[in-house]
């Protein structure tokens, strides 16, 4: 089985593991993946990510030009790639840009014109309902009735495209696994003291961008809910909220049970995930839904879940998005922007060791047979070969 993928996603190395992974489930499995030369990550001028080509066995990058640096939907290749599908011959294409990108339009028509028969699939992220203008509706349209396999990161993503009218094979797979040796169990006694956490405290931990959408207000409402419980509270990263954190912990007499890690390298993050004793993602869907693009947001996916999970740290999320079908039965999930629901949560959990460990392994079995780029590679192998059969 030949497979090409086309996506801006894979210049960077670590993002790659995946389809590495993929190119070894069988000895007939080849997979070459076309990046633009140059990507300027958020159209940052005097920010530029090259990729050289790179060859692992039966996985292949190759960098090819484009006609855009900085936009998914207009990333589109220049004539090499002519010369490149007419010697590799894929049975599967498949584009990671969405449902309206050029560069599937693209690949589609030169699918037909030079007669490769190859199976049509992209990858879509977007969870929000939208309206089309033209002449993108004629775009999208063109794109999803010549698509054979759709893999989203979310079921949201799905049924949205289902209401534009997209009726063959789907399925919900999320671009990027968790790496299960950086990611995993790892007591971290020395960063816990260095944080100055009492050793009777429960850990909560949060990751991500300390903004409104991410639920952190309500997360503080709920611990100041809690009463005389031991815990501190661990966040890990920045945003404009930050200020306001601090001054709601103080006014509720919490500023003590308060650390802030600003800056954290990635290979760094799983040691300060190991210092938690539960991780919560509280995110909370936002905006009104306009004409060509969606004003708002909505959880796609939340990867610090899987990689909380990996570490064994049990996991409590909100109905936010996707968030409750990544957590499934293996962690605990309560309604958005309910603080005593949260609180609720997170009592069960501190006044319990005996409960954390189970939801612990519960999540790290889910995360090992699940989401690791392993896991993800067998099903998105698993989907490929249901679109080649009869």
């Amino acid at each position: 089985m030949r497979i090409l993928i086309a996506s801006h996603s894979y210049i960077v190395d670590l993002n790659c593991e995946k389809l590495r992974q993929l190119a070894r489930l069988r000895p007939d499995i080849e997979v070459t993946v076309i990046v633009p030369q140059r990507w300027r990550p958020g159209g940052v001028q005097n920010r530029i990510i090259e990729a050289p080509p790179w060859q692992d066995h039966r996985f292949r990058r190759i960098p090819l030009p484009s006609l855009s640096e900085n936009n998914q939907g207009l990333l589109t290749f220049g004539g090499s790639i002519i010369q490149l599908l007419r010697q590799f011959k894929p049975h599967i294409i498949h584009v990671e840009q969405g449902a309206k990108s050029l560069g599937y339009a693209q690949l589609i028509l030169l699918n037909k014109l030079l007669g490769l028969r190859a199976k049509n699939c992209f990858f879509t992220w977007w969870n929000l309902p939208y309206h089309n203008k033209f002449p993108i509706n004629l775009l999208e349209a063109f794109n999803l009735r010549n698509t054979q396999g759709l893999i989203s990161g979310n079921q949201d993503g799905v049924d949205i495209l289902r209401e534009h009218g997209y009726r063959n094979a789907a399925t919900v797979i999320p671009q990027l696994g968790v790496d299960e040796q950086l990611f995993k169990p790892e007591p971290q006694p020395k960063l816990r003291a260095e944080l100055q956490i009492p050793a009777d405290h429960c850990v909560i931990g949060f990751v991500g961008r300390f903004v409104p959408e991410k639920g952190m207000m309500t997360l503080l409402a709920a611990l100041a809910l809690l009463g005389d419980r031991p815990w501190t509270l661990l966040l890990l990263g920045r945003g404009e909220l930050q200020g306001e954190i601090e001054a709601q912990a103080a006014a509720a007499g919490l500023r003590d049970r308060l650390r802030i890690v600003a800056s954290v390298p990635h290979a760094d993050v799983p040691r300060y995930i190991n210092v938690m004793d539960v991780l919560v993602l509280p995110s909370e869907t936002s905006g009104q839904f306009k004409t060509l693009t969606a004003v708002g947001w909505k959880e796609q996916f939340g990867h610090v879940l899987i990689e909380a999970m990996a570490c064994g740290v049990p996991v409590v999320g909100s109905d936010s998005g996707e968030i409750p079908h990544v957590i499934g039965a293996a962690g605990l999930v309560f309604p958005e922007g309910d603080a005593a629901a949260l609180r609720d949560r997170l009592a069960t959990l501190i006044d319990s060791p005996a409960e954390r460990e189970q939801w612990a392994e519960l999540g790290y079995q889910r995360a090992m047979e699940r989401y690791t780029n392993l896991a993800l590679a067998r099903q998105q192998l698993q989907f490929y070969e249901s679109l080649l059969s009869p």
